[in-house]
């Protein structure tokens, strides 16, 4: 596969499609398994306040993988990804009720590089609060 989206059709500024993400306690207990990440932040109401945490928090891990994903979506092949990094700047806090969270995800292209690639600057939130700083894709396109 190669990206979708060719080079000579971006510029800096270019806005990529923004999603949303819904977070429930049963996502967290299905990404623990997958990940075998099984510290009881993650699933624990007790626990994790016991620890100073306002209540289970998602993974780090899946709220960078959720937010990767308008790149990945938007160029059209996961593979277009060089690079990817974020820093966690606050947890996503998944509530014990039917709707659990939403990470809030959107993206544009930050810079233009050599070689068909461009870098992607994401911003992702949840309540309010941005949870990934520094969020940086470098993505050769078509």
């Amino acid at each position: 596969m190669t990206a979708k989206i060719g080079y000579a059709d971006v510029e800096v500024g270019t806005e990529l499609p923004a999603q949303t993400f819904p977070v429930t306690r049963a996502t967290l207990v299905q990404y623990a398994g997958a990940s075998g990440d099984f510290n009881p932040i993650h699933w624990n109401e007790k626990f994790a306040k016991e620890v100073g945490l306002p209540d289970v928090i998602a993974h780090g891990m899946f709220t960078m993988a959720e937010a990767i994903r308008v790149v990945t979506d938007w160029a059209g092949d996961p593979g277009a990804v060089l690079e990817y990094g974020v820093r966690f700047t606050k947890p996503v806090v998944v509530p014990n009720d039917d709707t659990g969270a939403l990470i809030e995800v959107s993206a544009k292209v930050g810079a233009l590089l050599d070689d068909n690639r461009v870098r992607v600057d994401l911003t992702a939130t949840s309540a309010g609060q941005k949870v990934l700083g520094m969020s940086r894709a470098v993505v050769r396109l078509a």
